[in-house]
């Protein structure tokens, strides 16, 4: 295949990053799948035919390990998809200082030491980077300041490596989606139903409920979101850098001042006045 590419995808065992491999390695392409867990990445391996790799982003010696791997066994890297992460809910009042330490690392640290032992790689092939954010880097929700902050981060050290490196053939692209379903989001839902007695609907009455205001009324399917991952690594978006994409439906264009005209607005357990 004169157009076969090789990508390395952390957080490639769910998800966004599973949902990349598999239209990747549909397409032709030779997938490096990576994450923490080796039961996630071995399913998706044998489904796709990507080279599982388990590996932990906010470990620094293994980030080389990651991509001397990557290069041993295909002779070459392409793209990178900087999709692992995680998050520790809370204001910054109620953050520990572990909560906060481990969101970066893995976050933010851990990208930027991936991306600094695959750089050279990268521009051999004048390859691209395409990082997943989320809206919370663009707006601020409640009890998020961590993750916040670690996506906004995130955005930014890849508009960076557009600035830097773009003049030597790297894009490097970012991806902000709204909610997704995931295996973590569901995790997220089924509290958020069971905190507020959503009916005992579970993980889908709390996406019901959060996506409310998404101007679609549900949230991304993860394919969704790959589709716009594999898009800014390809070809097609040879001259697309440092941009931004949000994959949201549209709930940043919405003007939160209008909301009260189409819903009723009451706070969870907020005070009032």
């Amino acid at each position: 295949m004169a157009d076969q590419k090789v990508y390395l995808v952390t957080g490639g065992g769910t998800g966004i990053g599973a949902a990349t491999v598999r239209q990747l390695a549909g397409a032709g392409h030779h997938v490096v799948a990576s994450g923490r867990r080796p039961g996630p990445l071995e399913a998706v391996a044998r489904e796709t035919g990507a080279l599982a790799r388990p590996s932990d982003i906010g470990d620094p010696d293994a980030v080389g390990e990651l991509v001397d791997a990557t290069v041993s066994a295909y002779g070459r890297l392409d793209g990178l998809v900087l999709n692992a992460g995680v998050v520790r809910g809370g204001a910054v009042g109620d953050l520990t200082g572990e909560d906060w330490e481990t969101v970066m690392r893995v976050n933010v640290t851990g990208p930027f030491r991936l991306l600094r032992a695959a750089l050279p790689r990268l521009l051999e092939t004048r390859g691209s980077v395409v990082a997943v954010a989320s809206v919370a880097a663009l707006r601020n929700g409640r009890g998020n300041a961590a993750y916040a902050a670690s996506k906004a981060a995130l955005v930014r050290l890849c508009g960076s490596l557009a600035v830097d490196y773009g003049p030597h053939g790297l894009r490097a692209n970012s991806v902000c989606p709204s909610w997704v379903r995931s295996e973590m989001a569901d995790r997220r839902m089924e509290s958020f139903a069971e905190e507020h007695d959503l009916g005992g609907g579970g993980a889908d009455a709390g996406y019901a409920e959060a996506a409310r205001l998404l101007p679609a009324g549900r949230p991304a399917e993860p394919g969704e979101v790959a589709e716009a991952i594999v898009w800014l690594l390809s070809p097609a978006a040879s001259f697309v850098n440092g941009a931004v994409l949000t994959v949201d439906s549209g709930v940043t264009a919405l003007d939160p001042g209008s909301v009260p005209f189409d819903f009723r607005v009451e706070p969870r357990g907020l005070p009032v006045g």
